[in-house]
């Protein structure tokens, strides 16, 4: 089912956006040059984005704060993919949204999201509804140890899952998540993951920045590399993408995250946005996914996606290093978010550029090494 959403452009540089977090910022960051200007709307009175546009506080619930953002814009975003989808329906029929609101509610729901990637043809790990115990019962009997208990939806960064190895692990998982709606699904030996990133217009045109190899901590993205993926991988999640944009009659950017499984791609999560792992493209593409996708959504024709040098992000959890160090080396680019310190809270990254990949790896050493952590460990892995 496509969206009803009207395809003509929206016209205008006035561009709203539900979530004012740190993408909502680099959208800001990367329109402002193009003339655009914006107001966000969030329940937080410091939101980092509100450094770049006019900020309404308010919850995403709050119908009186979408009329005073829809009298303000004249196109409108959302900067992640927790906002309700009944808010951003009720926003379109004042304001168009981008992408539609049926693709944001889509990827609400992991077993809705599972279904459709299915649908499509689309291989997706193993996975069973579960609505009781007996069903994480019978869903372990067909997905067998080890497996992953996921909540549906709103779960993020490692969030609302937990690993079942074993009968203990079982009961521990249950009684942690056993109120929610939940998804089971097969753990996966994957020999990497990695991501896709494109962008699509009102016009239809597609453009795709080349795909990032990534590493995770307890879920939570830290490091990720421009490249290094077969051509016959890009290719065939270009296409996978294809196929979601076509179904969705998609506009903007629109993320795959991926399971390398015997060459082979899984897919393990679609983002209906700029993402994390496309941080890179702000410093070492032609055209980054923020600006990309605010050209796609207010119907200006889209950059070139082409890399402009090798590029590898480093993702600040929790505190920021030593930045003055850090600067030293040559190559790197300092994205501070303007958030305060909070464990598990992602607050800056670092891009790193190179002319060759030789290059990018021994600086990359550099930035491991005066980073800590588990930065060097997960470098070697890498490169």
């Amino acid at each position: 089912m496509k969206s009803s959403q009207a395809t003509s452009p929206p016209g205008g540089n006035r561009v709203g956006i539900l979530g004012a977090g740190q993408l909502g910022r680099m959208m800001g960051l990367a329109g402002i040059p193009l003339g655009l200007e914006f107001t966000f709307l969030d329940p937080s009175p410091d939101a980092c984005a509100g450094a770049v546009g006019n900020l309404i506080q308010a919850n995403f619930s709050d119908e009186d704060a979408f009329r005073r953002l829809a009298g303000r814009v004249d196109v409108a975003t959302f900067d992640f993919e927790n906002v309700p989808e009944s808010s951003a329906w009720a926003l379109q029929e004042i304001r168009p949204v981008y992408p539609s609101p049926q693709a944001l509610g889509a990827c609400q729901d992991r077993l809705h999201e599972k279904t459709l990637l299915s649908a499509l043809e689309i291989r997706v790990p193993g996975y069973y509804p579960v609505a009781s115990r007996t069903d994480l019962l019978t869903g372990l009997d067909k997905c067998a140890y080890p497996a992953i208990l996921k909540t549906r939806r709103l779960g993020y960064d490692g969030k609302g899952q937990v690993i079942i190895r074993d009968q203990e692990d079982l009961e521990r998982a249950w009684q942690k998540l056993g109120d929610f709606e939940l998804i089971l699904e097969e753990f996966v030996p994957f020999e990497q993951e990695c991501s896709l990133i494109g962008a699509r217009g009102i016009d239809g045109e597609t453009r795709f920045w080349r795909m990032s190899r990534n590493r995770h901590v307890d879920g939570i993205l830290m490091l990720s590399l421009a490249g290094g993926v077969d051509d016959g991988l890009q290719a065939a999640a270009e296409d996978m993408m294809c196929r979601l944009f076509d179904h969705f009659d998609y506009v903007g950017v629109l993320t795959l995250e991926f399971f390398v499984v015997d060459g082979q791609l899984l897919v393990n999560e679609i983002a209906p946005r700029v993402h994390n792992s496309g941080h890179w493209t702000i410093d070492g593409a032609q055209t980054s996914q923020f600006e990309n996708h605010l050209r796609a959504i207010t119907g200006m024709p889209l950059g070139s996606t082409v890399a402009s040098c090798e590029a590898l992000m480093f993702n600040w959890i929790g505190e920021l290093p030593e930045r003055d160090r850090l600067l030293a080396i040559p190559g790197v680019h300092w994205h501070d978010y303007g958030k305060s310190a909070r464990p598990g809270r992602k607050i800056g990254h670092l891009t790193l550029t190179a002319g060759s990949a030789t290059e990018l790896a021994d600086n990359a050493r550099l930035v491991a090494e005066a980073a800590g952590g588990s930065f060097p460990a997960l470098l070697n892995s890498m490169i």
